[in-house]
């Protein structure tokens, strides 16, 4: 447990383990991959969608991040929640999900090369998380709009990640989700 409000680990949580994979390529950047990190996580609000998810950050410097920093994000519906920094690096950083959170696990998002195309980049945000709770377990998975609503979020947060490259998107995101029974093991934050 980290600051005042604990952390809210998979095993906390209820139903199902989802494994979260949205990436895209993005062809002729402007960026190298750590300025394009850097203008991410100093400008973290600006590339998630307010409607969707805004976020906020109630704890740490207002124009840096680093471990321990917390976001507020006011979620479309009754799904609001904090999420903790845990890892930064020049390419890549993740949070866990803080207690009250509609879901409990952890998030990373980084920027890498692109394995499909020489001097191409990709950004990647990839999730393991289960449902805070058996309403939100249920909502997720029969009602569909949490999932899709998170999905929406996390597609425009990509497309805004490209526009910042100044480069070109090499297609639409990929969006992958893999669903397991949870068995206790460890997930791996990156």
């Amino acid at each position: 447990m980290w600051g005042e409000t604990r952390v809210q680990l998979p095993s906390d949580g209820e139903g199902p383990l989802f494994h979260r994979c949205y990436y895209i390529d993005i062809a002729r950047p402007r960026l190298t991959r750590e300025a394009l990190m850097a203008r991410i996580q100093r400008d973290l609000p600006d590339f998630a969608p307010a409607a969707l998810a805004a976020f906020r950050k109630v704890k740490g410097h207002p124009q840096r991040m680093q471990p321990g920093d917390e976001y507020d994000i006011r979620i479309l519906g009754p799904w609001n929640g904090q999420v903790r920094v845990t890892e930064v690096t020049p390419t890549s950083f993740s949070f866990m999900t803080l207690a009250g959170h509609p879901e409990a696990g952890q998030i990373t998002f980084a920027v890498q090369k692109s394995p499909v195309a020489e001097g191409a980049l990709r950004f990647q945000i990839r999730s393991w998380a289960r449902s805070r709770d058996m309403l939100v377990s249920l909502t997720y998975r029969e009602g569909k709009i949490g999932k899709e609503l998170q999905k929406n979020a996390w597609v425009t947060f990509c497309e805004r990640v490209v526009k910042a490259s100044g480069g070109q998107s090499l297609g639409e995101v990929t969006v992958e989700t893999e669903e397991r029974d949870f068995t206790g093991e460890v997930i791996p934050i990156v």
